[in-house]
């Protein structure tokens, strides 16, 4: 295994481009834990708070989970402090393997991975408008980042480090609010850029605020922006929340495909 990824590694993950985006993104920079054999493996870890990324072909051998299963149990990574991200087969390996040594794994999280080639504008208009974030706004956005990483559960972070996202974000100049007639900011979006596609994430709603039409009216044009730009939106969605996936298919996101986080 090495310890650097190369062409190899970006042309294997074509084949699953919207379920591992975030590993092609993520996997070429300053990485804290990086292995791959450029054939049939990749393991990419960022730090805490975030998941292990885990990269295996759809024909994945047992042999090949099972090499999985030692570089993770070697490198610490079983200790039951970590995530990982993986596709289904692996995740079921990784549980049954766990178990036989007394441990327990289970799924956390069920995710799908759409993309949005024609977007469809909402029938229900909402009250007020989108918003372009400033550097005067790294403070409220950072509340967003927080609220949002809260509701669900996972990388949760530091007051500090949402700030810190947050002032990557208005940096990158794609990170977008709602703001009703009065002028509060009700809903959050931003997207990242990796080549040709642009990941959609941080859509939340301020609770009061909700069923109001904010996040759709909000995500559809955020969806707009990219795609007039050049990119291919795509986002992932907890699988097991209906009806935030039924929001995104009535503006024109597709289900493209579906990994898991277990843990």
């Amino acid at each position: 295994m090495d310890t650097f990824i190369d062409e190899r590694d970006y042309k294997l993950l074509e084949a699953d481009k919207y379920t591992f985006f975030v590993l092609k993104r993520i996997m070429g920079g300053d990485c804290k834990f990086l292995l791959s054999d450029h054939e049939k493996l990749i393991i990419c870890f960022t730090g805490h708070p975030f998941p292990v990324w885990i990269w295996t072909p759809e024909d994945a051998s047992k042999d090949d989970m099972a090499k999985a299963y030692r570089i993770l149990k070697e490198n610490g990574f079983l200790s039951g402090e970590h995530r990982f991200n993986v596709k289904y087969a692996l995740a079921e390996f990784l549980m049954k393997m766990a178990a036989e040594e007394g441990n327990k794994m289970a799924i956390s999280t069920n995710m799908f991975a759409y993309d949005c080639l024609n977007p469809v504008e909402p029938e229900r208009k909402a009250e007020g408008g989108i918003y372009c974030c400033e550097s005067k706004d790294i403070e409220e956005v950072a509340v967003f980042s927080d609220m949002f990483h809260k509701e669900l559960g996972i990388d949760q972070k530091d007051e500090q480090g949402y700030r810190e996202d947050a002032e990557a974000f208005i940096n990158s100049g794609n990170m977008y609010l709602w703001k009703d007639e009065q002028g509060n900011s009700v809903a959050s979006c931003m997207y990242a850029t990796t080549e040709d596609m642009a990941s959609v994430s941080l859509v939340f709603t301020r609770p009061e605020f909700r069923r109001k039409h904010y996040a759709e009216n909000l995500v559809y044009q955020v969806t707009m922006k990219a795609k007039e730009e050049g990119y291919i939106p795509m986002l992932y969605t907890d699988a097991d929340y209906e009806a935030s996936n039924a929001c995104y298919e009535k503006i024109g996101y597709v289900l493209r495909g579906k990994l898991c986080t277990i843990g």
